[in-house]
């Protein structure tokens, strides 16, 4: 998964980092509210964490920023030293899915991170997807359409499992390239295109057959689906 951390202390910031890399995740860390606004506006991400008292912008800020202007679903988990009951009641009225009180321990982090992963990205479990006519075997690494096989090159899977598991959410070429080709920066986002491109003509995702995909300039790709036509 694709997380941001917003943590204004630079060995607090690395410890998070190291504990969620290990975990498997993409972490991008952000020293200051403003930086993680401007990424979030130019990149998706699957859950943010963040901490409340930063110089800039407070994350209650970055907060309230993100559920009117980016997602009302993203998970949103607060790790802070402000520890009374008004502090944590007013940020999850305010949109915060979660709550953890610094220092955090951390097997206690990863577990609440896998449980706001859990609930928002249900099929990240599942090894089976079913998206009429399209049915996507995780383990096998295919797809069929009403129940012929489609050839697809082993990225071109990834990229049509990612698209599927997040239907009707929009995702940035970066999170996508993280994704499926993993965290580097030698590879062209033009090579994420392309292969959008092949996998929207081999599955011919369009609006009559069910299945769109929509490209958002200067951003990335959703996936978005249709009653396919009689």
């Amino acid at each position: 998964m694709r997380l941001a951390i917003l943590e204004d202390d630079p060995d607090q910031l690395a410890l998070l980092q190291r504990w969620l890399t290990q975990d498997g995740h993409d972490v991008h860390g952000y020293l200051s509210g403003r930086e993680v606004m401007m990424r979030a506006a130019r990149e998706s991400f699957d859950l943010f964490i963040l901490d409340w008292q930063v110089p800039d912008v407070p994350g209650t800020e970055v907060l309230q920023w993100l559920r009117s202007k980016i997602s009302s679903k993203v998970p949103i988990l607060f790790v802070t030293v402000r520890d009374s009951e008004q502090d944590i009641v007013f940020a999850l009225e305010n949109g915060a899915d979660d709550y953890v009180v610094k220092p955090a321990r951390q097997n206690e982090l990863l577990a609440r991170v896998h449980a706001l992963l859990r609930r928002a990205y249900p099929r990240e479990e599942e090894t089976r997807l079913s998206f009429p006519p399209f049915e996507i075997d995780i383990q096998r690494g295919e797809i069929l359409r009403a129940g012929a096989r489609i050839e697809l090159t082993p990225k071109e899977f990834d990229l049509a499992v990612v698209l599927f598991r997040n239907v009707g959410r929009l995702l940035s070429r970066g999170h996508l390239q993280e994704t499926v080709w993993g965290r580097t920066g030698e590879l062209n986002t033009r090579t994420v295109d392309t292969h959008v491109s092949q996998v929207r003509k081999k599955l011919d995702l369009r609006q009559e057959t069910g299945f769109r995909v929509v490209p958002v300039y200067n951003f990335g790709y959703r996936l978005e689906q249709f009653a396919a036509a009689a």
